[in-house]
């Protein structure tokens, strides 16, 4: 279980010449609330004993399975935990849906849970008035009918709607805690600007996706505060889509290493047999370990007849994944972090430590509406980090990690887009540390 956790220290970020110059020294990580310290759950009690906070729901669609659709049931209804129901800890004051398709199932949940649907997001947050009126925003802007650019990429409404959220508090003369689903923007700037508008305007920022705080197999944690060499996350999906999931699963656990994190030096990614002729260089001795390791985890390996058709090695996932993408991270201070999107269906992290040579591995465990569940409850634990950050004021784990796993998407999204050519990522020097207490669902 959570030992008792300590305060984050303090992050620092440098967005380079480009950009403003950022805000140093900005506090960090809150402590984590799964096991609170005796001040923590009186905090909390608090919080619980006011009048029941309100928040409001953005959402591009709501759909058999889209985000919106798995968050606006859990906020509206609840959800397990701890082996019972547990309802919602605040209510939706109002809800603002972008898109309604074919199979739109927003109407049906408007009016099922008698919500207030405002057509505008100004209005959402004021509830038809001139001020803000809610106590908390979760903007779930991932799926729907949004256009690409040339890239791939694409183009949800996340930053053009925080940036609405973000005009309502100015006009406002005050700011609520916000909550955004997956990474921040596809544009590195936009990225910066979100943090930074909400140090500017010191309202809680927690983003990100259910990959952190999901079950995981076995229950572990990288021991906080201990050298490491590299990390390596084996999974699957599209780019800039389920790699952000992937780089989210390496990034919780490498975060935690001496020093903390300091920002990435470049990325480069490359796919297929130029992907695989890399991994069998010298240099990458420690990655095929790891990627071996991540491997053995998978409950979704490539089989024939049932099983397997040789041992697990590297050679072995060479021959039987040779399309696969690889995103090859360097940090500033010579750790990597190695991602592959592969043939399977699940997440899994191998990373070693410089001290020992051990090598820790798990599975963030995801069971899928459509391959492992109906009810995706691995949503479970984010809805109640979204509910804890409203109810406290205080995010339990920094945005600072979404804003690098965002930079590594678009890193790696603007390497593929030059044919797999390193690209250097001097502006992304984001440096934070995080407490010692973790935030991942143990039941």
């Amino acid at each position: 279980m959570d030992s008792k956790p300590e305060d984050g220290k303090r992050v620092r970020v440098s967005d380079g010449a480009t950009r403003r110059r950022w805000l140093q020294g900005a506090a960090g990580a809150a402590t984590a609330l799964s096991l609170p310290s005796q001040r923590g759950w009186m905090s909390l009690a608090r919080a619980e004993s006011n009048p029941i906070k309100r928040i409001a729901f953005l959402g591009t669609e709501v759909r058999q399975h889209s985000h919106a659709q798995h968050f606006l049931d859990r906020h509206a209804m609840g959800y397990t935990w701890g082996g019972r129901w547990q309802k919602p800890r605040f209510e939706i004051a109002s809800v603002y849906i972008d898109q309604h398709p074919q199979s739109d199932l927003g109407k049906q949940r408007i009016e099922k849970y008698k919500l207030a649907s405002y057509p505008t997001i100004a209005e959402a947050l004021t509830l038809g008035g001139d001020k803000l009126a809610v106590d908390g925003v979760v903007i779930i802007a991932e799926h729907g009918d949004y256009p690409a650019n040339e890239k791939g990429q694409r183009l949800y409404p996340r930053y053009k709607w925080f940036k609405e959220v973000v005009k309502v508090f100015e006009q406002s003369g005050r700011s609520v805690p916000v909550f955004n689903d997956k990474h921040l923007s596809t544009d590195w700037g936009e990225c910066l600007e979100m943090v930074e508008d909400s140090r500017r305007l010191d309202f809680a920022f927690l983003a990100g996706s259910s990959l952190p705080v999901t079950w995981r197999h076995p229950s572990i944690d990288l021991p906080w505060n201990v050298p490491m060499r590299e990390s390596v996350c084996v999974c699957y999906g599209g780019v800039d889509s389920y790699d952000f999931h992937g780089l989210e699963t390496a990034q919780c656990m490498s975060e935690r290493r001496r020093g903390g994190e300091v920002g990435i030096a470049s990325v480069q990614a490359i796919r297929g047999a130029r992907l695989w002729e890399e991994l069998a260089t010298q240099d990458r001795l420690v990655t095929r370990q790891l990627v071996v390791a991540a491997l053995t985890r998978s409950h979704n390996l490539p089989v024939e007849g049932g099983y397997p058709t040789a041992p697990i090695t590297f050679e072995w996932a060479r021959e039987k994944m040779p399309d696969s993408i690889g995103y090859l991270i360097e940090h500033r201070d010579g750790f990597r972090t190695t991602m592959l999107l592969c043939p399977i269906q699940d997440f899994n992290y191998a990373g070693m430590r410089s001290d020992t040579g051990e090598i820790v591995s798990c599975q963030m465990y995801l069971p899928m509406p459509t391959h492992g569940s109906t009810t995706a409850d691995f949503f479970n634990p984010l809805a109640r980090h979204i509910e804890t950050t409203v109810l406290t004021g205080k995010a339990p784990y920094p945005v600072e990690r979404t804003l690098l796993t965002s930079g590594m998407v678009i890193g790696g999204v603007e390497s593929l887009h030059r044919g797999g050519e390193r690209v250097p990522t001097p502006e992304m020097k984001v440096a934070y540390q995080v407490p010692e207490a973790s935030h991942f669902w143990r039941e």
